[in-house]
């Protein structure tokens, strides 16, 4: 699934392309990152930089306002420390589901939640397809198909209004997307690395929400660790 995050006009955009399997493989995968302004598209993958071809995106269109989701990732993960939001492991996760009345917020496109997901957790993905046929929208669309993607996501609009529907401000929340992304300094990623569950419990905090954990290593060590899932059907 690929998140595209919009910036200033001026600016670069971003599209999160989160994790869920790992390669080494240096083509366009579920491991990648992808940076991109007007003059060249990037990619960068989580542990080495791989320059792609160029592509240049000439549109009159007029990009939106930058969002709380789109803030520099060196600033959430600030907010996200201050606030106290912790880390847990898939192990420590399930037991805090089964034993603590901890609810998994699954961010993942409801695609995938139905294809498999931890039992008892509630769905609202923080992406959707983008939807509107704007000039916008239509250049955000030729890029993602640029690397043969043609089902670009965009934020969802209806995040935080969907997840005050399902949870309370004072419940007991793991935020979990496929890969987890981290918080903790590594040699090659000393702010660590945003994911969708990272930015998710990001807009969770700065909307009063105080009981906000995330998953380490994402649903893909969930899976990975055969703890208890289920299908759509099976519930």
């Amino acid at each position: 699934m690929v998140s595209l995050i919009h910036s200033s006009l001026t600016s670069t955009t971003t599209a999160s392309l989160n994790p869920s399997f790992f390669s080494s493989s240096a083509t366009l995968n579920s491991n990648s990152n992808l940076n991109f302004n007007y003059s060249e598209i990037t990619v960068f993958r989580s542990s080495s930089r791989k320059r792609f071809s160029s592509l240049k995106v000439l549109s009159a269109a007029t990009k939106q306002a930058k969002s709380p989701a789109e803030e520099e990732w060196k600033i959430k993960r600030e907010v996200l420390l201050s606030k106290r939001v912790r880390s847990v492991d898939v192990k420590e996760a399930f037991r805090l589901t089964n034993e603590n009345n901890f609810v998994l917020l699954d961010v993942r496109p409801e695609a995938e939640f139905k294809e498999a997901h931890a039992p008892g957790a509630v769905n609202v993905q923080i992406y959707r397809l983008i939807k509107e046929w704007t000039a916008w929208d239509i250049a955000r669309r030729a890029a993602f198909a640029f690397f043969g993607i043609f089902a670009g996501t965009e934020e969802n609009p209806e995040f935080l209004q969907l997840v005050e529907s399902k949870l309370d401000k004072n419940s007991k929340i793991i935020v979990a997307c496929s890969s987890g992304g981290t918080m903790k300094p590594t040699q090659n990623l000393p702010q660590g690395q945003q994911s969708r569950s990272l930015i998710a419990a990001y807009l969770l905090v700065l909307n009063g929400y105080t009981n906000v954990f995330h998953l380490e290593g994402g649903l893909y060590s969930w899976f990975k660790e055969d703890l208890p899932s289920v299908t759509e059907e099976e519930e």
